[in-house]
């Protein structure tokens, strides 16, 4: 089964979804976008761990996207577009 998280503000969307890991457990990938169409930022990206759970993987990989979305709101790194 494939679970899929989403949080959704004004200005950002995180979407979160499992698949089985190749090595056992469950592992996570993170989609990020930014709705303001003159700064538009699309960005995804695989969780760096396995989870014995899809629940934490799912949950795990929403902390992990909305993490990147304060460092990037906090300009502690800079996208390209």
């Amino acid at each position: 089964m494939t679970l899929k998280g989403t949080v959704d503000s004004d200005t950002w969307i995180v979407e979160a979804v499992t698949s089985p890991a190749p090595q056992g457990g469950f592992s996570c990938h993170i989609a990020i976008r930014q709705r303001a169409p003159e700064q538009a930022v699309c960005h995804a990206f695989d969780h760096h761990r396995t989870f014995v759970t899809e629940t934490a993987a799912m949950l795990d990989g929403l902390r992990e996207g909305m993490l990147w979305i304060d460092l990037m709101n906090r300009h502690a790194f800079h996208v390209q577009r």
